[in-house]
């Protein structure tokens, strides 16, 4: 009799359930975050494991990677992905575990990528290199905001950057919005410090490979978005067709249709969004830089609006960086952008 083993995991916890070919429960038990204990739970019943789901939550390398180093056979979740019966008036987290169980025994669960361990460090320090640019601009936005509020207009980031302390005592005669904004300038120079250290750690330690080398050469991109690429897309070879590839990257509508009618939107945030970052942040320095995608990118303003144009030129780069790192050939921004 083959089994099938669900695990609902928490911070401090995790439910273990196991099924077999019946759908009956065979184990159910609560067991804490220790990788002994539960691969103790687990050792009566391993001839017998087909396989163990584990949610794709963001504590799940040490349960993931000791389940495989002791051989079982792991299937990572995309809990995007999975949908449960909207009708059911009670659930917690044994029904949960059950759950994925059952998709296992009916080979219907929705995947993810169990990501090489041996490169994780690193993308995830040009993920944290991602949270501290997010800061730097919120930090920027609120001293722009201070300055509109005073009726200067006009300052661009780069012009904020370069603000010293002594401009803000000319600029600024108020003491408490005088204070509120060397307290952002301040986070602001922190953070840029920290940035570079991170860019300069990542450099040193990858480099990019030979498929992935090419991603330079597209519009847009430089050593730091193509290693982002490179890091976030993993292998180019688990997607399919291109198509996969821009729905992963977050660059495809998200709507349902019927008889050629929207009639609503499915899972939006269904992909990568370190990816779908990446892109945009390209269109935003491609649209800059190049002629040809700045005019592609004032056809769709005319036609829609400005946050549109910019997807739409993500989703034009995302389809291009797929063929130059899939073909490894150099990006032909006349095929791209007509």
């Amino acid at each position: 009799m083959k089994l099938y083993g669900g695990i609902d995991l928490h911070s401090n916890n995790s439910v273990l359930v196991l099924i077999d070919e019946e759908d009956r429960v065979v184990v159910e038990k609560r067991l804490r975050n220790d990788l002994a204990l539960i691969l103790q739970e687990l050792t009566p019943y391993r001839k017998k494991l087909t396989g163990l789901v584990v949610e794709s939550t963001y504590n799940w390398y040490w349960l993931v990677d000791g389940l495989m180093d002791s051989g079982y056979r792991v299937h990572l979740a995309n809990t995007a992905a999975i949908q449960q019966y909207e009708g059911l008036k009670h659930t917690d987290d044994r029904h949960d575990a059950r759950w994925l169980a059952h998709l296992l025994r009916l080979n219907i669960l929705p995947e993810g990528y169990i990501y090489p361990r041996e490169a994780r460090a690193v993308r995830d320090l040009l993920r944290r290199r991602h949270r501290l640019v997010q800061q730097r601009v919120g930090n920027l936005l609120s001293i722009q905001n201070q300055f509109a509020r005073l009726g200067m207009n006009g300052f661009s980031a780069q012009r904020l950057k370069r603000l010293q302390d002594g401009e803000l005592d000319r600029l600024i005669a108020e003491p408490n919005v005088r204070s509120a904004v060397t307290a952002n300038l301040a986070l602001v120079r922190c953070l840029n410090l920290q940035i570079e250290r991170l860019e300069r750690e990542v450099l040193t330690q990858v480099k990019l490979a030979a498929q992935f080398a090419p991603l330079t050469s597209v519009t847009g991109i430089g050593k730091i978005l193509a290693l982002t690429i490179m890091l976030e897309t993993g292998e180019i070879g688990r997607f399919a067709k291109v198509g996969n590839f821009a729905s992963y990257a977050r660059c495809v509508d998200a709507k349902r249709l019927s008889n050629e009618k929207k009639k609503g939107s499915n899972n939006a945030k269904c992909g990568n969004p370190y990816l779908a970052w990446a892109f945009v942040e390209a269109a935003n320095f491609a649209i800059r830089y190049s002629p040809r995608i700045k005019r592609f990118f004032d056809r769709k303003c005319a036609r829609t609006n400005k946050i549109v144009a910019f997807k739409a030129c993500a989703h034009k780069l995302a389809r291009a960086a797929f063929h130059v790192m899939r073909d490894r050939v150099v990006f032909d921004e006349t095929r791209a952008f007509g």
